[in-house]
C-alpha cells in the first residue's frame, strides 16, 4: 500500500469517528444551552420584571394627570413643564446635589483614614475600634434621626447646652434654612462612615506587607505610603464604592428628611418631594421619579468615566 492509500484510509477513519462522535457533541452542546438558560434564564426574568417593566411604567405614568384613583388622563410632556417651573423642586435638586458632594467626600475620606489607621497603623485593640465604628450602620434610620434630634434641639440638645455656657442665643437647627442641611449631612456621614471603613480594611488588608517595608527602607512616610502604594491598589474597592455610595445617598437622603424634618424648612430632597405628591398627583411624582432615574444613571456613568484608570496588580 503506498503513501496515497494510506492517506485516504486515515483521512476515512477519522471521517467515520467525527460521524461517530457529532451525536455525543450535540449532547453536549444541548446540555449546555439547557444550563445555560437554566442559569441565567430566572435572573433575566426577574430584571425584565423588578427592572426594565417598572421604568416603563414610570416613564408612562409620568405622562398622565392621576390622582391613584380615577381614570388616567394623557397629558403628554405637561408634568414636565409644570416640573422645570417649580422652584420647590428646584430646591429640591439643589439639596440632593449638596448632600452627594459634601457626604460623599467627607464620608469616603473619613472611611479611608480611619482604615488606614485600623488597617496598617500600630493602635491597640483594632477589632474593639471596627465594632465601634459599624455600629451606627446596624441601627435604624430612624433611631439616627431620633439620636441627632435630640443633639439638635434648642431646649435639651448638646448644642444647647454649650451654646449656654458661653451665653450665645441658640434658637434651633429647623430655624435656619443654611444650617438645617448640615445637620442631615452629618447624620449620615456619621452612618455611612463605620461601613465603608470595613470595606476599605478588607481591600487594604490585601496589600502585602513587603510594599510597606521596602517603603520605609526608601524613607518614605506613612502619609506618602497612603497616596502611592494603599490608594492606587485598593483603587478598584474605591471606585465602586464611591459609584455605590453616590446612589445610596439619593435615596438615604428621603429616609433621613422624613424623619428628622418631614421637609420642612425648605429641606426637602429630591425623593421626599417625590412621596409629597403620591397621594394626589400621581403623575406628576413618576414625573419627580423619571427625573431621579435619569440623574442617578447618568451621574454613575460620569464617575465611572472620571475615575477609569489602569489597573494595578501586585
Amino acid at each position: 500500500m503506498n503513501n496515497a492509500e494510506v492517506k485516504v484510509a486515515v483521512e476515512g477513519q477519522e471521517t467515520e469517528r467525527a460521524v461517530q462522535l457529532s451525536p455525543q457533541k450535540k449532547n453536549v452542546d444541548k446540555a449546555r444551552i439547557l444550563f445555560i438558560l437554566a442559569t441565567v434564564g430566572p435572573a433575566f426574568v426577574l430584571f425584565i420584571l423588578f427592572v426594565i417593566f417598572p421604568v416603563f411604567s414610570m416613564w408612562y405614568n409620568s405622562m398622565v394627570e392621576w390622582d391613584g384613583i380615577g381614570e388616567k388622563v394623557f397629558v403628554w410632556f405637561d408634568n414636565y413643564k409644570v416640573l422645570f417651573e417649580d422652584e420647590t423642586f428646584w430646591k429640591s435638586f439643589t439639596n440632593t446635589l449638596f448632600l452627594i458632594a459634601v457626604v460623599t467626600v467627607f464620608t469616603i475620606g473619613l472611611s479611608l483614614f480611619f482604615a488606614a489607621v485600623l488597617s496598617k497603623g500600630k493602635t491597640k485593640g483594632k477589632t474593639f475600634f471596627r465594632i465601634v465604628f459599624y455600629i451606627p450602620n446596624i441601627l435604624s434610620i430612624v433611631v439616627i434621626s431620633a439620636i441627632f434630634s435630640a443633639i439638635y434641639s434648642p431646649s435639651y440638645g448638646v448644642i444647647g447646652a454649650i451654646y449656654k455656657l458661653f451665653d450665645k442665643p441658640y434658637t434651633g437647627w429647623m430655624g435656619d434654612v443654611d444650617a438645617v442641611m448640615w445637620c442631615i449631612a452629618v447624620a449620615m456621614i456619621w452612618q455611612a462612615v463605620g461601613y465603608y471603613m470595613v470595606m476599605y480594611i478588607a481591600g487594604m488588608d490585601s496589600v502585602p506587607d513587603h510594599l510597606y517595608e521596602a517603603a520605609d527602607l526608601e524613607g518614605c512616610g506613612k502619609f506618602r505610603q497612603f497616596f502611592i502604594i494603599t490608594v492606587p491598589l485598593t483603587w478598584e474597592v474605591i471606585r465602586t464604592t464611591l459609584t455605590f455610595f453616590i446612589i445610596s445617598t439619593i435615596n438615604m437622603s428621603f429616609l433621613f428628611v422624613d424623619a428628622m424634618t418631614g421637609g420642612e424648612a425648605q429641606s426637602h430632597v429630591l425623593l421626599s418631594y417625590m412621596y409629597k405628591f403620591f397621594g394626589s398627583q400621581y403623575g406628576y411624582a413618576m414625573a419627580i421619579g423619571t427625573v431621579v432615574f435619569v440623574f442617578g444613571y447618568g451621574i454613575s456613568l460620569l464617575i465611572q468615566f472620571l475615575t477609569r484608570r489602569e489597573i494595578i496588580q501586585y
